[in-house]
C-alpha cells in the first residue's frame, strides 16, 4: 500500500502462476497499445472481440483499430448489457458466434466490458474447442480490481450467481483507467466496493488511506491508478496461492454470500448493481461479526460509515421493492459455492483488515440476523 502515487508509466502486476502467468497492466491510454501488446504474446493470431452495446458504442471502433495496426484481423461479437446477458441463451449465441466466425485455438477472444462481459466471454473462451485464450480489457472499475483478475468466468443460473462456469485465466490484462471516464457514477461507486473489500479483507493500512483519499480515486487523479494497482497486487497474490479457492482465495468472497442472495431475490436487476450488493453485503458481515462479539460494534460503524460517505448501499432499506422473508434469503444462501455438504461458511472479520473463513455458521443465527434487519426496513 506503501507505494508511492506516480502517473505516467503503465503499473505492471503480474500474476504468477508458473508457465500460465500473465500480466495486468494499468494506466492511462493503454487501449491504444492492445493489438502490440498481444501481438507479442501470440503472433499472427486472429481475435473475436465480445463486448456489449454500450461499451461497443465507446470503444469497440478503438479497439479494433488498435488490432488492426498491430496486424491482428478481429471479428466482433455484441451482446445486450447487463447482467441479463449471463445467461444460457446469451453463452450460446457467443459460443456459437465464435464458432461460425472459425475463430480457432490459437486464436484470441477479447473481453471488451465490464465483469458481465468479462466473465461470460471467458467462459466461452474456455468451452469453445475446449479453451481458446482470452485477453481481460476491463471497463469498469469491478472488473479492474476484481472481475478481470484470476480465471473465475461463468453465467448465472435461476437459483443464483456465477453457479455454471469454468477456472480459466487471461494471457493478459489490459486495465486502460481512461475507459473509467465514460462510466456512469452510479457504477464507479459499485465498484468501489470491491476496492474496499481488499482493505476489510487484510490490509488495514489501505483502509485507512482509502478513507481519506476516496475522494481522489473517484475524481481520477493518480490516486485512482494507485488503488487499481493495490488492488490488483492483492488479488494476484491470493490467486498465485490459491487458484481454485480451496482456502485463502475465499476471503475474496467477503461480502459475497450475504449480497449473492439479494442480487438473486432482485433478479440480477437495476434494482442492486452486483458491487452494491457486495458493499450491502460487507455492511452485514461486520454487523453480524460485531453480534458475535469477535470485533467492536465500533469497528463495524467505521466500515459501514464509510461505504455510506462514498454513496454506497449499508442498509436493506436503501434496496427498491420487496425482499424474500429471512427464510427466503437463507434458501438462496444455501446456494452458496462456499458451502459444503449443506453447510453454510462466511466469511466474517476480527476487525478492519483481519477477515477469516468461518465453516459451518449457524444457520438459525444467521436466520434469526437477517430477520432482525429486514424488520429495520
Amino acid at each position: 500500500m506503501t507505494a508511492p502515487l506516480r502517473s505516467g508509466e503503465p503499473v505492471v502486476v503480474n500474476v504468477a502462476l508458473g508457465a500460465r502467468a500473465y500480466d495486468i497492466v494499468i494506466g492511462r491510454g493503454l487501449l491504444s497499445s492492445l493489438g502490440a501488446r498481444i501481438a507479442a504474446l501470440r503472433p499472427k493470431v486472429r481475435a473475436a472481440i465480445v463486448t456489449d452495446s454500450t461499451v461497443a458504442k465507446h470503444y469497440l471502433d478503438k479497439a479494433k483499430a488498435a488490432l488492426s495496426e498491430a496486424g491482428i484481423r478481429a471479428v466482433h461479437i455484441v451482446v445486450p448489457q447487463g447482467e441479463k446477458s449471463k445467461s444460457f441463451r446469451v453463452f450460446e449465441q457467443v459460443c456459437e458466434s465464435l464458432i461460425a466466425e472459425r475463430i480457432e485455438r490459437g486464436d484470441v477472444v477479447v473481453a471488451l466490458g465490464g465483469g458481465v462481459v468479462g466473465d461470460l466471454a471467458g467462459f466461452a473462451a474456455a468451452s469453445v474447442r475446449r479453451g481458446l485464450d482470452v485477453v481481460q480489457v476491463p471497463t469498469t472499475l469491478l472488473a479492474q480490481v476484481d472481475s478481470s483478475v484470476g480465471g473465475k468466468t461463468g453465467i448465472n443460473s435461476q437459483h443464483g450467481k456465477n453457479l455454471i462456469g469454468a477456472f480459466h485465466q487471461p494471457i493478459l490484462v489490459v486495465a486502460d483507467t481512461a475507459l473509467l471516464d465514460t462510466l456512469p457514477e452510479r457504477e464507479f461507486r459499485a465498484g468501489y466496493a470491491e476496492v474496499v473489500k481488499y482493505g476489510l479483507i487484510g490490509d488495514a493500512a489501505f483502509f485507512a488511506w482509502l478513507e481519506s483519499n476516496w475522494r481522489e480515486v473517484f475524481s481520477g487523479s493518480a490516486a485512482r491508478e494507485h488503488a487499481i494497482a493495490v488492488s490488483c497486487r492483492a488479488k494476484a497474490g491470493t490467486v498465485a496461492r490459491d487458484e481454485r479457492e480451496t482456502g485463502e482465495r475465499a476471503l475474496l468472497n467477503l461480502g459475497h454470500t450475504f449480497g449473492h442472495a439479494l442480487e438473486t431475490a432482485t433478479g440480477f436487476s437495476e434494482r442492486l448493481l452486483h458491487g452494491e450488493a457486495v458493499a450491502l453485503g460487507m455492511a452485514l458481515a461486520f454487523s453480524f461479526s460485531a453480534r458475535r462479539g469477535l470485533l467492536p460494534a465500533a469497528e463495524a460503524e467505521r466500515v459501514i460509515r464509510h461505504l455510506a460517505a462514498a454513496g454506497l448501499s449499508n442498509h436493506l432499506s436503501s434496496i427498491p421493492g420487496g425482499l424474500p422473508s429471512a427464510d427466503g434469503l437463507m434458501e438462496l444462501m444455501a446456494q452458496d459455492k462456499k458451502v459444503k455438504r449443506g453447510k453454510l461458511a462466511l466469511i466474517l472479520a476480527r476487525g478492519i483488515g483481519a477477515s477469516f473463513v468461518q465453516p459451518d455458521v449457524d444457520q438459525a443465527e444467521v436466520k434469526a440476523f437477517l430477520a432482525e434487519k429486514l424488520s429495520e426496513r
